[in-house]
């Protein structure tokens, strides 16, 4: 129900309605403003304001929808009066008067403008040629999707800043062989230093990524057709391209000011005062990406473009408030790596000093810049940027412990860390809505906010980035425990235990089933209920770890157990971008005979499926619909092979090299190692995925210090690391053991494992828990080499129990007909392929047709529904 306006009220008319303007019309609302004037808004996109900061989100699978920041339920409430599609083409201060593309004229008594910024692209020949774009809308990335699967093999990015690493992602993402061009000596020379972009360019070439650092473009190279062929580069050299993707900075969008008479920077951007008015006409008022503000800087972060928006709203409604500047701290992840900056990130300030670590194998580098004195000024951090909001709310004080304290890695010899209930009341933890570590312990104990998503409605803390989320849990928390309330770490609505409390019970009465699990040891009022998405996949895992010791049959769909699974586990494979499945069979230590290599080639061309060779050294085969898993299990099974749970919560692969039977350097044999830990702990269900690797020598050519669990030969036997991974946040592993036998390597691994599974949280991987559980590694090295609980034979015989019953899912799957019946695309009609799942060829092979991808297909729909919902789309 919308809120009447009254007649003749003052009116605000809003031009441009992204990130900016949208928080400009909540801070409207939240003064009561939009009760009393007319608001009218003027949005030149066809589409209200959507997440910008998140747009390259498109291509991982999200939708405009989900993109969208507009509630169309607060706009109707609020009265506002929303044109999409129908920007502002001119102002009449004299007369007050806003004329649009549709002819509309509305009399305003505030006028804001929020028009953003536009993309700059280098005045070079062909610019405009087709095949190229630009990156910076919805529309943009639809028209860059289309040519990339219709016309373009090869994409080249003009810019290596945040955005231009972010299309060159994109471009990859789409199965195009991408580069990126930077003018500067470095990727992001604005956001980090020379280690930093050296750390940078590491990890972005080793993702496949080309860059050319410390060229420009000269010039567009274009065929007979007028579409991109390549691109001469400034160093004489050139680049052989179908698409060119400018992302080479931004301009403030000031035209219409600069048309209406309003004042504008040398630069550009509409020169504001410091609650956000114009200089030249106090009743227009510019904010964001357009703003120059008093310190003479356009800021293009979103964080202070909300502070603008807020000073607006303030002074409209005769609040005090000021915008003097504003922090360029920023958190990101470009391509999976973490990228941070905050305060004096580059050591401008006289006599500092920085203390910097850097592990470039890694693609870690962190520097922290401090003051004679000890206060941190700011610092960089790439790769690993988990402590960034405690750093950058210490910034501009002295830490309470030493500098290289908070840039060493778990691990790596540093002290104790520096948790978030350490910092100062005054410290912004948020920075995206400026909100304070004192606002947030408000939130708990005036507001009696007691979640996590209680305190972010009452302050908008995490409701920007979302870069803050992490330690806002931990200080909403610290402060229910410091208030005397009992923080609820149960593992999810239905269960007031945690994972590890419901292992325990699980092991101790011999659960055999969720059901029972839930109407005996669940809160009351989920009792008898069916519970929830987080409960029943993690005690489908206890149980399926536990099955053999428990008595409960540990197929995972077998009965009540097929209910519990997502949707991976469900079809015994995982599930694509485009619905169809891939195929993974276990390939023990990377060891394979000819014969079995031509049955996998044999399979792939039969069913038409793509085939890549993994990073854990095994072949994956793609685009099997789900009615295909069955045969293409059958051939596999009968040719010696079995799943290699690529879907699963276990243990994924052991890597290996080929160790001493054929490398000169090796010590061990490697294989061999490899290939019987792989098939001791092949099935082992865990909270989370389980790697792990065996190198031959200390030259760690199969990298295990990246693994769960790794094993390094020596001269005299095995050494034991442990909480490894790579991905986002990678980690070394720490040294357990060393110069073990056969046999000791063996019962330590168990021993270890099953602790892991024992005490870890819901999808916690190794890293993380040997990170969070009390005592870290020396105390899991105390239990599982030491025994200091006593509880090493139990461990020992759980792991036991489960290689003694070990079962190949796939061929208990094939063997069963009413296993075999819930592979089917459709219920209703199971001889009918699916017609949603189509491929286009590439490189002598498939891959999926983009196209389809957005429509969210669900296993196991009727044909009329999926049918219907094709028609409609």
């Amino acid at each position: 129900m919308s809120t009447a306006t009254p007649e003749n009220s003052p009116t605000i008319v809003l031009v441009g309605h992204g990130m900016v303007g949208q928080r400009f019309l909540e801070a409207l609302a939240e003064r009561g403003l939009t009760a009393t004037h007319r608001v009218v808004v003027l949005c030149e996109e066809p589409r209200p304001a959507y997440d910008r900061v998140q747009l390259t989100s498109y291509f991982s699978g999200k939708t405009p929808e989900d993109l969208s920041m507009t509630d169309m339920a607060f706009i109707e409430e609020h009265g506002i009066e929303l044109r999409v599609g129908d920007p502002a083409e001119s102002v009449d201060r004299e007369a007050k008067k806003v004329t649009a593309r549709s002819g509309l004229v509305v009399d305003y008594d505030i006028l804001v403008l929020a028009t953003g910024s536009y993309p700059f692209v280098p005045p070079v020949p062909n610019k405009d040629a087709t095949g190229c774009f630009v990156y910076r809308t919805i529309e943009d990335l639809l028209a860059i999707e289309e040519y990339a699967r219709t016309r373009a093999t090869t994409g080249a990015v003009v810019g290596g800043g945040l955005l231009g690493l972010e299309a060159a992602g994109a471009l990859k993402g789409l199965g195009l062989n991408a580069h990126i061009v930077e003018f500067a000596p470095r990727l992001m020379p604005v956001q980090v230093d020379e280690g930093g972009g050296a750390a940078l360019l590491r990890t972005i070439e080793e993702m496949g990524l080309s860059v050319h650092t410390g060229v420009g473009t000269q010039e567009i190279v274009v065929g007979e057709d007028g579409a991109v062929t390549g691109m001469k580069l400034s160093d004489g050299s050139e680049l052989a391209t179908d698409m060119v993707v400018f992302s080479a900075g931004v301009r403030p969008r000031d035209q219409l000011a600069r048309d209406c008479g309003l004042a504008v920077g040398e630069r550009g951007g509409i020169s504001v005062d410091e609650q956000c008015r114009t200089v030249t006409d106090p009743h227009v008022f510019a904010i964001g990406e357009c703003a120059l503000a008093v310190d003479g800087r356009v800021y293009g972060l979103v964080a202070p473009g909300y502070e603008q928006a807020q000073t607006a709203a303030a002074t409209i409604a005769a609040d005090e408030a000021a915008f003097t500047g504003a922090d360029l701290s920023t958190k990101l992840k470009l391509l999976g790596v973490d990228v941070a900056s905050f305060g004096d990130a580059h050591g401008t300030a006289e006599d500092c000093l920085d203390v910097v670590y850097s592990d470039s194998r890694s693609g870690l580098y962190k520097k922290l810049v401090i003051g004679r004195d000890g206060t941190l000024l700011g610092g960089i951090l790439v790769g690993d940027a988990e402590a960034y909001g405690t750093l950058r709310a210490l910034t501009g004080s002295v830490p309470p412990i030493a500098p290289e304290a908070l840039v060493l890695p778990a691990g790596a010899g540093a002290p104790a860390q520096l948790g978030p209930s350490a910092l100062p009341d005054e410290a912004v933890i948020c920075s995206c809505h400026n909100v304070t570590k004192g606002a947030i312990r408000g939130a708990v104990t005036e507001h009696k906010c007691t979640t996590v998503p209680e305190v972010k409605k009452c302050t908008k803390a995490g409701t920007g980035c979302g870069s803050c989320v992490k330690v806002l849990g931990q200080l909403v928390d610290a402060e229910l425990e410091a208030s005397g309330i009992e923080v609820d770490k149960g593992l999810c609505g239905c269960f007031a235990q945690t994972r590890e409390e419901l292992y325990e019970i699980v092991l101790a009465l011999r659960v055999t089933s969720y059901q029972e699990l839930l109407d005996r040891h669940g809160r009351e009022a989920a009792r008898g209920g069916d519970g929830c998405e987080i409960c029943k996949p993690t005690v489908g895992s206890i149980i399926a770890s536990l099955a053999p010791t428990i008595g409960a049959d540990g197929y995972v769909l077998e009965g009540e157990q097929a209910a519990l699974q997502d949707t991976n586990d469900h079809f015994l494979a995982n599930l694509q971008k485009n619905g169809s499945y891939s195929v993974v069979p276990r390939i023990p230590g990377g060891e394979i005979a000819p014969e079995k290599l031509i049955v996998i080639g044999e399979i792939a061309r039969d069913f038409g499926l793509y085939t890549k060779i993994t990073g854990g050294q095994r072949i994956d085969m793609f685009g099997a619909r789900v009615e295909q898993l069955p045969s293409i299990w059958a051939r596999l099974v009968d040719a010696g092979f079995e799943s290699g749970h690529a879907y699963g919560k276990s243990l994924r692969t052991v890597k290996s090299c080929v160790g001493q039977t054929w490398c000169r350097y090796g010590v061990q044999d490697s294989v061999r190692m490899a290939i019987d830990l792989e098939l001791r702990y092949r099935g082992l269900r865990s909270p989370h995925k389980l790697k792990s690797a065996v190198s031959g020598c200390a030259r760690e050519c199969a990298e295990a210090q990246s693994k769960d669990f790794g094993v390094i030969a020596t001269s005299n036997g095995w050494n034991l690391y442990v909480g490894g991974n790579g991905g986002a946040t990678p980690r070394h592993a720490d040294l357990l053991a060393q110069d073990l036998s056969d046999a000791e390597l063996i019962r330590l691994i168990d021993r270890f494992l099953m602790f892991y599974i024992r005490t870890a949280d819901r999808l916690e991987r190794t890293s993380t828990w040997l990170e969070r559980i009390p005592g870290g590694l020396d105390h899991v090295r105390d239990v599982v080499v030491h025994d200091s609980l006593g509880i090493c034979d139990e461990l020992e015989s759980l792991m036991a129990a489960h290689v003694s019953h070990y079962r190949d899912e796939w061929a208990e799957t094939i063997n069963d007909p009413e296993k075999l019946a819930r592979f089917v695309s459709f219920v209703n009609a199971p001889d009918t392929p699916d017609p949603v799942v189509a491929f286009v060829p590439e490189r002598d092979q498939m891959k999926p047709d983009l196209p389809l991808l957005s429509i969210g297909l669900r296993p196991a729909e009727t044909l009329e529904d999926v049918l219907e919902g094709s028609a409609q789309r």
